[in-house]
């Protein structure tokens, strides 16, 4: 995993904080989870990781980069997880998917996230939960000062957004973890505290 993690620096391709990953692993582990959907497969990084929890963990990842998705087919194959893993080379937007999983994993455009979220949630087991990436977004969304493009403006714009809009959900509770670069778990609620928030 080393290498994939060198490839990713040298070439500038996010891939998920160590320490963020390990949380994740851990959390798959913990939970039980078996049936993962991800979206931003990248190079692969992420799903061979989750995908090493267990011999039992089955994922579908979603790549609408050709170049990567390319690199991620190679990288599943060499760490012998190709029997375990899905990759669907399309836009997200234009999936459509009759499964359910355990657990979705949002780690794809920022600016995309509520969009995810809301396309996705359907695919979601009852007890599931969905999992988001990025919300510090290397800590220019608790501090504005250090913004320095208008990309980023408008990344960290809709990130804030995105946070409104778990925080204002209805119908998931969300939770956010600071380790790596921040990320949001977001489970259903259940009919009491959907009725007392309403």
């Amino acid at each position: 995993m080393e290498e994939i993690e060198l490839f990713a620096t040298e070439n500038k391709i996010p891939i998920m904080q160590k320490e963020s990953m390990l949380y994740l692993m851990e959390y798959i582990k913990v939970n039980n989870v078996k049936k993962i959907l991800e979206i931003g497969t990248a190079i692969g990084y992420s799903a061979i990781m989750m995908a090493s929890t267990s011999k039992k963990v089955n994922i579908t990842t979603i790549e609408k980069d050709k170049e990567r998705y390319r690199l991620a087919i190679s990288n599943i194959k060499s760490h012998n997880v190709n029997d375990q893993i899905e990759v669907i080379n399309k836009d997200a937007c234009e999936v459509e998917l009759n499964d359910t999983f355990d657990l979705i994993f949002i780690d794809a455009a920022k600016g995309k996230n509520k969009l995810f979220f809301n396309k996705f949630k359907d695919n979601l087991q009852p007890n599931g939960v969905i999992i988001t990436d990025n919300l510090s977004f290397h800590g220019l969304v608790e501090n504005p000062l250090l913004i320095k493009t208008k990309n980023q403006k408008n990344i960290v714009n809709k990130i804030k957004d995105f946070i409104l809009f778990l925080d204002n959900n209805q119908e998931y509770l969300t939770e956010y973890i600071k380790v790596g670069d921040t990320i949001a778990i977001s489970k259903r609620r259940d009919d009491n505290e959907t009725n007392c928030s309403s």
